[in-house]
């Protein structure tokens, strides 16, 4: 994804519920994907989350907030672009004046004064924009560390990459580059050490990902108003028809 870990997909575990094992049409490729999600949760379980958790106690949460405010602005320009490809004319000027005032007024974004002023931050990706514009999700994939996709939204990452700031400037090497994205998984990774629990909670650790995600990304498409799925069912099967009533004396 990029700019967050696999591990962001916990954070929706949240406000999900528990599923059980069951067959997704989405997910042709389940036999695979279940050993990289395994795999996934082993190198979460002893490199991530203890370096996650020792960043946490160590860092001040002034100080992680900062942290977080300034890998949010860093990457704000992926979310303008994508307002413009999908012709959210208004959202894009709204974001770019959020971008410019977190720049300059908040120190390089560190701090987050726009929200203060009317200026929400929005999440819009160019997997969201080939959504938009009706691109199906297609098969969904468990990437090795880099966690849950789908056919979109693999794609999507790639020309994400195009609107970071890094890839257009020379003042910051590859290894600082690195160490940057380095810090920012640890950061996103920090802020989900309180999911750690709803998922082991789960039956299917692996069921309950792939739902959280593909919800939350269908919502994301919708603007968080996503249609009523389409189940089959005509209309006027939803209901038994009235009994007939019996003819009068």
């Amino acid at each position: 994804m990029g700019r967050l870990s696999w591990a962001a997909a916990m954070l929706l575990s949240l406000s999900a519920c528990a599923h059980s094992p069951s067959y997704d049409p989405q997910d042709p490729l389940e036999k695979v994907n279940r050993p990289i999600f395994a795999f996934n949760l082993k190198a979460d379980q002893y490199v991530l989350r203890p370096v996650a958790s020792g960043y946490a106690k160590v860092v001040p949460s002034l100080a992680r907030r900062g942290v977080s405010n300034f890998f949010d602005n860093l990457f704000y320009p992926t979310t303008i672009v994508n307002d413009v490809l999908q012709a959210k004319f208004v959202q894009g000027g709204k974001d770019t004046l959020r971008f410019v005032m977190n720049t300059t007024i908040g120190l390089g974004g560190v701090l987050d004064v726009a929200t203060g002023q009317g200026f929400p931050r929005h999440n819009e990706d160019l997997g969201q924009t080939f959504g938009y514009w009706g691109v199906g999700t297609g098969w969904y994939l468990m990437l090795p560390l880099l966690g849950p996709t789908t056919n979109r939204d693999f794609v999507g990452r790639f020309g994400d990459n195009w609107t970071e700031i890094l890839q257009y400037t020379d003042s910051v090497t590859l290894g600082e580059r690195g160490a940057l994205l380095g810090l920012q998984l640890v950061d996103s990774r920090s802020r989900l050490l309180g999911a750690d629990r709803a998922l082991n909670d789960q039956l299917d650790q692996y069921v309950f990902i792939r739902t959280a995600y593909l919800d939350r990304r269908r919502n994301l498409v919708f603007d968080g108003n996503p249609p009523e799925e389409d189940l089959g069912f005509d209309e006027d099967d939803s209901e038994p028809a009235p009994a007939a009533s019996a003819p009068s004396p």
